[in-house]
């Protein structure tokens, strides 16, 4: 299985290319010439023309058999469906090179597609000049079996200038079905050789198939994935989400900022700097409703001080039934007097 694959890359893109820009004017000059041509500018002249030179049969001899109930068809190659045929062809093809043109431009006009595409369009194409080219044998006297005069023949050998320049008008025309016919059997060309892979595109391909398989294989045997349910995957998935994009990028100076760190760490390092912050207020101890009507601070005691002589006593706080001093200081005999 993985040594079948449609390839992508265009054997010669820059070709591909210069055949896109190509279509385009053909494909212009193609809806505008049909689109004159339609429904009957000239088609009817041309047969009448051909009839009074004896290259096709009249006009007026298939009107006289229809009036008179005989069976006399008009030719297809004179007939309203080969001008509505190929205006027809000519929207066909200007919207699907928009489509084209589009695709290319995103890099989307994949070798498959463009097989499929210009299949279709030249086999229109190929209608198309049947029908141009098609047989007028319904006049015994005056039959042709070929192309009409108009393409194997010179205009020139019109006298009327009109009837000379819409000669000219179906002659282009037939020139245009040609080319828009020979530049899609080259697209077709190039679609069948690119879907042949280059074997640096099969190497490639395989070496993608190699990687996907073993990272199948790596998923399939890890039991962690295996043993957590839905939920606890989410939650592992969502916690990934919030880690830095590179270890050591975060800003800040909070001990989590330079190095990879989870929800759940940077909660308990939040929690810890909190109980650090609440060791370092005063205490307000709490009464029962009642005992107590407003909190008490409570802060305290000042750090002891160990004396040589007469042993310990608080800075800032007097000592039990005397005044409460300032400042202590000790005189040489050891007693403190008030400064």
């Amino acid at each position: 299985m993985g040594r079948f694959f449609l390839p992508r890359q265009w054997r010669m893109p820059k070709l591909v290319l210069g055949l896109i820009i190509f279509e385009f004017p053909f494909t212009v000059a193609n809806l505008s010439l049909f689109g004159i041509a339609a429904p009957n500018t000239y088609r009817t002249i041309l047969w009448r023309v051909g009839g009074e030179m004896g290259f096709n049969s009249d006009p007026s001899k298939v009107a006289y058999a229809a009036y008179n109930y005989q069976k006399m068809e008009t030719p297809i190659v004179w007939s309203s469906l080969n001008t509505n045929y190929n205006m027809y062809i000519g929207v066909v093809c200007m919207f699907f090179y928009l489509i084209k043109f589009t695709l290319w431009l995103l890099h989307v006009f994949y070798p498959i597609l463009s097989l499929i595409l210009h299949v279709a369009l030249a086999a229109l194409w190929a209608a198309s000049l049947y029908l141009q080219t098609a047989p007028d044998t319904v006049d015994p006297a005056h039959q042709n079996k070929g192309a009409p005069w108009y393409i194997t023949k010179s205009c020139n050998i019109v006298s009327d200038k009109t009837e000379r320049g819409y000669c000219m008008q179906a002659k282009s025309a037939f020139a245009v079905s040609i080319i828009m016919l020979a530049t899609y059997v080259i697209f077709i060309v190039l679609s069948i050789w690119s879907l042949f892979p280059t074997p640096e595109a099969r190497l490639a391909h395989e070496t993608k198939i190699a990687e996907k398989k073993a990272e199948k294989e790596l998923y399939a045997s890890s039991p962690y994935d295996q043993e957590m349910t839905a939920e606890e995957q989410w939650q592992h998935m969502w916690e990934l989400q919030q880690l830095p994009r590179t270890p050591g990028t975060a800003t800040g100076n909070a001990p989590w900022s330079k190095t990879p760190a989870t929800p759940r760490t940077r909660a308990f390092n939040d929690l810890g700097g909190s109980q650090e912050y609440y060791a370092q207020q005063p205490m307000t101890p709490q009464y029962p409703v009642g005992q107590q009507t407003q909190a008490q601070t409570y802060y305290p005691p000042p750090k002891q001080v160990q004396h040589e002589h007469e042993g310990v006593g608080y800075a800032g706080v007097a000592p039990h039934g005397q005044q409460e001093l300032d400042e202590y200081v000790y005189d040489p005999k050891g007693k403190g007097a008030a400064m």
